[in-house]
């Protein structure tokens, strides 16, 4: 081979070498974008034992059957655990992040090889008569072509074509010709599609969509246990209260047989029977509305769970203040604003908006391609003979620039504008949600405050209720009170009854309330789901 040969082959294999150097960086790139988003976590302080047991709890209760008719004895843990496993909605949403996936594998295949290939076969059939002489001159020519072609374009804007040729010609009037021919073809843009940072974007995009659907379904989770926890604390709630209303309807009743008593030996007057009779009613009456409620509340927790409608259930959880020592407002708040699933979905709306605008910004330049073709070609009679002269002295090279450029580019500047705005309006977007976030969080924070000094007084209330109400009862009984006074006194202790119950309640829900707020409720329950790691982000204000 001659110097100048040997120097295009060195130029190709160093072009070649540098191209694949690129992608394998730029491979390492794809790879690694999976961490694109920050991985730092938020500490928050639990008791790991009761992690563990929760932990224990949820693998032990998997191996039991789903249950159809019989009785269903769970605590609120399982509750979480059953509907996490069969709850409809929630099977729904665990389907969108694998559905969004499928968009990062479509965008990842444009960074594929692609083989093609090519065979045809033709023949060209001429006869004609001369005019002079009379013969007839008979020209038959088949020819064969046949191309295999291996493409592919690196994300640094580089379009690497290799290809193989090879053209057969069988002719009767000329000697039969078979030339192979082997090159590469190497375009660069220059401007527009230069580096992986424009062609990489919509491969990111479709990634932060899949982290976006993480913290999405992250979130359906969270909503999902603490609308399960309301639930359970709800229908223990209505059993309570059934109890309540049936120990007052059985005190009632009492207190009617007591004064028929009185007034059938002449201790009390005819009139006083009414009032005793009346209370009876209004104490059935509400032992019936809380039957219904109770009827209704197992019926969305079914529901919940998906449970089959004629299961009963029974949550074993006892309505216990627990000994909870809550950390200062400002605490929560910023755990808030680095665990909720809402913000991180922001903050990752923000990143896509960077992207958008490299996008669009991109597509303001103009098109500048630098390209380079280089090939040998062999000639011979054969196949065969073709490519092993390949090795000869026949060769092409061809190099040169491509220019394209819009005069107005009215599209491609409403689209960077666009994007551009749309960025601000995920950056306002943002503020104006942390701002809303911190609001939800003080705001539980109050009310789990009230909640709990709620507590207190109402066990007090209730208390003073009993003595009121055994003390009117020894009145009535020495005549110095009326039905009336001691019905009154049994509903104020009904009323103080519920009211003790429903704070508790109300304290629990809070502090369930409180965690989805912040957005570590399935972490305090020890439930591991995706979208768990706060997405950092430093607006760039230049």
């Amino acid at each position: 081979m001659t110097i100048k040969e040997k120097r295009i082959v060195a130029c190709a294999l160093v072009t070649g070498w540098i191209s694949m150097s690129l992608f394998s960086c730029v491979n390492a790139d794809i790879r690694s974008s999976e961490d694109y988003v920050g991985s730092r976590k938020a500490s928050i302080s639990q008791d790991r034992k009761k992690q563990d047991d929760l932990v224990q709890s949820r693998n032990e209760f998997r191996g039991r059957k789903k249950p159809t008719t019989g009785p269903l004895d769970i605590s609120i843990e399982e509750a979480i655990l059953i509907a996490l496993e069969n709850n409809r909605g929630f099977q729904v949403e665990r389907l969108k992040p694998q559905i969004r996936r499928t968009y990062e594998i479509e965008e990842r295949a444009a960074f594929d090889p692609t083989l093609s290939a090519e065979y045809s076969i033709s023949r060209d059939y001429i006869e004609w008569e001369s005019e002079a002489t009379g013969e007839t001159t008979i020209k038959d020519t088949r020819q064969t072509d046949a191309e295999v072609e291996i493409s592919e374009f690196l994300p640094t804007g580089t379009d690497i074509k290799v290809e193989l040729t090879t053209d057969l010609t069988d002719s009767n009037t000329s000697t039969d010709l078979n030339s192979t021919r082997g090159g590469i073809t190497i375009t660069q843009a220059l401007l527009r599609g230069l580096g992986p940072n424009v062609n990489l974007a919509t491969l990111r995009q479709a990634r932060l969509d899949t982290l976006v659907s993480q913290y999405e379904l992250r979130g359906f989770a969270e909503s999902l246990v603490a609308e399960v926890e309301k639930t359970c604390w709800d229908y223990i709630l209505a059993k309570r209260r059934i109890a309540i209303f049936a120990g007052s309807l059985e005190l009632a009743e009492d207190q009617l047989r007591e004064t028929q008593e009185r007034i059938r030996i002449g201790k009390l007057a005819g009139v006083e029977l009414y009032a005793a009779q009346a209370e009876v009613a209004r104490r059935r009456e509400a032992l019936i509305n809380a039957k219904s409620n109770l009827a209704l509340t197992r019926l969305g927790l079914q529901r919940l769970l998906n449970l089959e409608w004629n299961c009963d259930i029974s949550v074993a959880d006892k309505p216990i203040v627990p000994d909870v020592n809550l950390d200062d407002v400002a605490d929560h708040v910023q755990v808030a604003l680095r665990w909720r699933p809402e913000i991180n979905q922001a903050r990752l709306g923000i990143k896509r908006g960077d992207l958008e605008i490299a996008k669009t910004k991109n597509g303001l330049l103009p098109v500048i391609d630098l390209f380079i073709t280089m090939g040998r070609t062999g000639y011979a009679d054969s196949f065969r003979g073709s490519m092993d002269d390949l090795d000869g002295e026949s060769y092409d090279i061809a190099g040169g620039i491509t220019f394209e450029y819009p005069i107005n580019r009215r599209a491609a500047m409403a689209e960077h504008q666009r994007s551009t705005l749309s960025r601000q309006k995920s950056e306002e977007a943002l503020l104006n949600l942390i701002q809303l976030i911190e609001v939800d969080v003080r705001s539980a924070f109050i009310e789990i405050n009230r909640a709990k000094e709620q507590v207190t007084a109402t066990a007090a209330t209730r208390k003073l209720q009993e003595e009121s109400l055994r003390a009117e009862t020894e009145k009535f009984r020495v005549g110095k009170s009326t039905t009336l006074l001691v019905a009154q006194a049994q509903r104020d202790l009904v009323t103080s009854q519920i009211v003790e119950i429903e704070v508790i309640m109300t304290y629990l829900q809070a502090l369930t309330e409180l965690y989805r707020l912040e957005g570590s409720l399935l972490e305090r329950r020890g439930i591991a789901a995706p979208g768990r790691e706060p997405v950092d982000l430093v607006f760039d204000n230049n």
